[in-house]
């Protein structure tokens, strides 16, 4: 016998605007200059940020008197599942009765317009320098001379008469 297949709801007038169904969905990929529109990118690229997570997004929410919940979810045009590009942000737009939660933000796209503009103030991204985000810095040789152990440069038989 088939496993019994989850019953996908229709919209429901009776869902209020403050329950969690109704709250909007960001994704770092809304907001990631690095994409597409096709890819999922939903704002001007001049308004967008390179490769934003969901932790950066958090923290500029966390500041901005707006009632939000983090989810674990992946982006369904994302092609790695990696924990980097997972993660979801649920964002309460709408009171009950359907009057706006924060008058300074009226759409789903002022919010977005706003985490992107303060993702590049977070601290994060002040220590950042360029594109050596994601290397760390080698360890320097030591100066004795010796050449033991693993680096230096080719030894060879001398000068030969």
């Amino acid at each position: 016998m088939a496993a019994a297949v989850p019953m996908r709801t229709n919209w429901n007038s009776n869902i209020k605007h403050n329950e969690m169904e109704r709250w909007i969905c960001i994704y770092p990929a809304y907001i990631n200059s690095k994409r597409t529109r096709q890819e999922g990118r939903r704002l001007p690229k001049e308004n967008c940020v390179d490769n934003p997570t969901y932790v950066e997004i958090r923290d500029v929410l966390s500041v901005s008197n707006l009632q939000f919940l983090m989810e674990n979810m992946k982006y369904c045009r994302e092609k790695s599942s990696e924990l980097q590009f997972r993660g979801r942000l649920r964002v309460q737009l709408r009171n009950a009765d359907g009057t706006l939660y924060n008058k300074d933000f009226p759409s789903r796209e002022s919010i977005m317009l706003h985490i992107a503009s303060k993702i590049p103030q977070l601290k994060t991204r002040q220590n950042k320098s360029g594109d050596s985000y994601h290397q760390q810095s080698q360890p320097q040789p030591s100066a004795s001379g010796s050449g033991g152990g693993g680096g230096g440069g080719k030894k060879g038989k001398g000068k030969r008469r």
